[in-house]
């Protein structure tokens, strides 16, 4: 048990299937991060044989990512952080980090969030947008499609009012693919 409460930032995937139990939840912004298909997935949205990609974050200097944070329901705590360690570092591709989070209510809170590691071999760096969109129109893993992913994470988004031009692109050139 802890003394303090905890956070976890999302920015991808836990912001529309968080999979734990929170008391509190308020759009957040992380800076100095940015949100992007960065990280090839072999598990959840692929396989090895046919990768598909999923959202990272990935240190960029002047940049801001905006997402969800939660506050995890006291008592919680434990039981949270076991079941983000065995979704997010299924392949160790993720560095667990706390990051300070800025809420839209003006509070600052340390929170758990998961960063790409750019040494790992499922790090792709930069690519552009079409060939992001093509990996992601075909690939499917453990949890689905790829394509899923793409556009749950895009409508929710959506839903929250937070703008990520990279995404509402590629989830209309993704459904014109398929």
């Amino acid at each position: 048990m802890r003394d303090k409460e905890l956070w976890v930032f999302g920015y991808g995937s836990l912001m529309w299937h968080p999979e734990f139990d929170y008391a509190e939840r308020a759009i957040a912004t992380l800076a100095a991060y940015s949100r992007g298909f960065t990280m090839r997935s072999i598990h959840h949205r692929g396989t090895v044989a046919r990768p598909g990609l999923v959202l990272a974050l990935d240190v960029e200097d002047g940049a801001a990512c905006t997402g969800l944070a939660f506050r995890i329901t006291p008592g919680c705590e434990d039981v949270t952080m076991a079941l983000l360690r065995e979704r997010e570092l299924v392949s160790y591709a993720y560095k667990e980090m706390q990051l300070p989070v800025a809420l839209t209510d003006g509070r600052q809170v340390q929170a758990v969030t998961y960063v790409i590691d750019r040494n790992h071999a499922q790090y792709t760096g930069a690519l552009a947008l079409e060939a992001q969109a093509q990996i992601i129109a075909q690939a499917i893993g453990g949890r689905g499609p790829n394509r899923d992913y793409l556009m749950n994470t895009h409508r929710n988004l959506c839903d929250l009012g937070i703008e990520d031009n990279d995404i509402s692109w590629l989830a209309a050139r993704v459904q014109n693919l398929t």
